[in-house]
């Protein structure tokens, strides 16, 4: 095992941007030509000696991917609170919604958004207002 580690330790350098987990628009845009190249290379042969490095390249890049981009079909509070965390906003900077005890009944699912609130939601974070539907 550690000879394993020995070579890996040997190429590291050569392969650690397409062999880890993204952090910044810059590397998840990086990894992605590389999974298109793959892509490309391997076709739909699972044979292929790239295939494992396809699946793994596809696997780094779902990881960024489920940490910074909106699902589709995610529920409109969700939607809300992914926004506001990778705005770094609070309850307080919701205001828009109405008062604290509103925003605190909406972010606990126990409000629905209306169509005042959707509309300054979509203007405030300049999204679709169907993001929030």
């Amino acid at each position: 095992m550690i000879q394993d580690i020995e070579k890996v330790k040997n190429v590291w350098h050569d392969v650690k941007d397409i062999l880890s987990v993204p952090h910044t628009d810059k590397q998840y845009k990086k990894l992605v030509k590389v999974l298109d190249e793959l892509i490309d290379e391997v076709g739909n042969n699972e044979k292929h000696q790239l295939a494992p490095l396809l699946e793994t390249v596809g696997n780094l890049i779902e990881e960024y991917e489920n940490d910074h981009f909106i699902h589709p079909n995610a529920e409109p509070i969700e939607v809300l609170k992914f926004l506001m965390e990778e705005n770094n906003l609070t309850q307080k900077d919701l205001s828009i919604l109405g008062s604290q005890g509103v925003v605190s009944e909406i972010l606990n699912g126990k409000r629905d958004l209306n169509v005042r609130q959707i509309k300054a939601l979509a203007e405030k974070f300049n999204i679709s207002p169907a993001v929030f539907i």
